[in-house]
């Protein structure tokens, strides 16, 4: 069953005024009773040294008689004397746990003295039993216990003025309760009159009514929330007109489609006039061995070219292929922490035996990092960057290959003295089949293919790599990885 928020808020309302005023009525009862025990303790505590030290004079005076006899004569008046004196009814009790004295014997409840036990081992004791407190005492003489006093406390005033404090608590704490109540009922239905006005404008726009005027009267959160709904309701309209510029985009959108399957084709069309140009050299050289097959230098020549036109057709196809899952699938890469400083010094030293070959000389200034990377992806990236600084480096030129931290980034820099990239060709040296130096690509087997597969394989071990502006001769390449503590 469904309840209105009005009648929650009035229930709510109602049992939080009934348990606040309850547990005020309880937590002062309960401090009115702490007072009184307080208060008849100290007073039974104080009657206790009063009647012990006038038995105690009393004892001194008859020395030379026993206790028991002592107790057998004088009890039933040291009784009634300490009653006075108390205001209270006393029992005396010798130390066999006998009534020597009463000093309203009239009254006498010989069931109730369950504390004279204790206080004949010399322990205070008492306990509360009806309307009474049995409080018993040890009576010393010098250094020996001669009695039991018990004083019987009648609570009957105590008791009474409690009645009468809850009396008081019921009548004023209902009409505490009331007019609490009142004033409460006022303020919360004021405010769920207001949610209930904000839920009908809410349910006005969920049919499509567009409402912009303001009808609550408050300065709170809840007139807040008018304007928000009152700008929610502006900004329908402007939503539709969004949606008709949503549109729009779309239609770039599928304009933008047109563009890379534009693209699409051209990169096809580049790969597949790079795969002609080394499968006509090795066509060639087929019909000449077929037409000369008897010419030695024809043969040794065609070996040598066609062995080199495979190893570059082989190498363009892995590049493409490579390039091409990199741009489709989400491959798995065992990520794993790598020392930065070891496997840089690791390509270094493989890529140097190719470095001498051409007569170039390789610097090195390494730094210890960490990075969290695929390691067979991290090895290709540096290995393709170092095999374009060797390819197109200048004779008896120079490679220089540091590291160092930058802040959260391991920072790799790889500088050569070759021919150098133009300035506006910056941003184009990352895209498939785009080639600097066409004839210093032929000659080195370039395909434009290594700097693309290379961005891929950076950005896929979230790092970033950029072609630095330098005054120097030459190409600088940045790569950067976040580092790994």
């Amino acid at each position: 069953m469904k309840i209105s928020i009005r009648t929650k808020s009035n229930l709510f309302l109602a049992a939080l005024l009934l348990l606040t005023v309850s547990m005020l009525s309880l937590l002062v009862l309960n401090e009115v009773k702490k007072e009184q025990k307080r208060h008849y303790e100290s007073q039974l505590s104080q009657q206790a040294k009063v009647a012990n030290l006038y038995i105690r004079q009393i004892y001194a005076l008859d020395s030379d008689i026993e206790n028991k006899e002592f107790l057998k004569n004088k009890g039933a008046e040291l009784a009634r004397q300490v009653g006075m004196l108390s205001g209270m009814q006393v029992i005396l009790y010798d130390m066999e746990g006998v009534e020597v004295g009463n000093s309203f014997p009239l009254n006498s409840n010989d069931d109730m003295n369950t504390t004279v036990s204790y206080a004949l081992k010399n322990k205070v004791a008492y306990e509360v039993y009806g309307e009474f407190v049995y409080y018993s005492a040890p009576i010393s003489s010098s250094d020996k216990q001669i009695a039991v006093a018990e004083f019987i406390y009648p609570l009957s005033e105590d008791i009474n003025f409690i009645k009468n404090i809850i009396m008081i608590f019921v009548y004023i704490g209902s009409l505490v309760f009331i007019f609490s109540y009142i004033i409460g009922y006022g303020y919360f239905n004021s405010m769920v009159s207001d949610i209930l006005k904000l839920k009908e404008r809410i349910d006005n726009i969920k049919i499509g009514g567009v409402r912009n005027d303001k009808v609550l009267k408050r300065s709170d959160e809840l007139k807040e929330l008018e304007q928000g709904i009152c700008f929610m309701d502006g900004r329908i309209q402007e939503n539709i007109k969004d949606m008709e510029m949503e549109q729009e985009k779309l239609r770039l959108a599928v304009e933008k489609l047109k563009i890379l399957e534009k693209e699409q084709k051209h990169f096809i069309g580049n790969i597949t006039h790079e795969f002609k140009t080394p499968l006509t050299v090795i066509r060639a050289y087929v019909d000449l061995i077929e037409m000369y097959n008897d010419d030695p230098k024809l043969m040794e020549d065609a070996k040598k070219n066609i062995t080199k036109e495979t190893e570059r057709l082989l190498d363009m196809v892995e590049k493409a292929l490579h390039l091409s899952s990199l741009e489709k699938y989400d491959f798995e890469y065992n990520a794993q922490p790598i020392e930065i400083m070891e496997l840089l010094q690791d390509v270094c030293n493989r890529m140097n035996i190719k470095a001498k070959k051409f007569e170039l000389s390789m610097h090195l200034d390494f730094k210890a990092a960490s990075i969290l990377a695929d390691r067979e992806s991290v090895m290709q990236i540096f290995i393709n960057i170092l095999d374009n600084a060797i390819k197109y480096n200048q004779p008896k030129g120079e490679i220089f290959v540091s590291n160092y931290i930058d802040e959260k980034n391991v920072c790799v820099l790889i500088r050569d003295t070759g021919i150098g990239i133009p300035f506006e060709s910056k941003e184009k040296i990352f895209k498939p089949f785009y080639i600097v130096d066409k004839e210093r690509s032929r000659q080195t087997n370039g395909i434009g293919l290594g700097l693309a597969l290379v961005k891929e394989l950076v950005e896929t071990q979230n790092g970033n790599i950029e072609l630095l502006d330098t005054e120097e001769k030459g190409t600088t390449i940045k790569i950067s990885f976040p580092l790994f503590l």
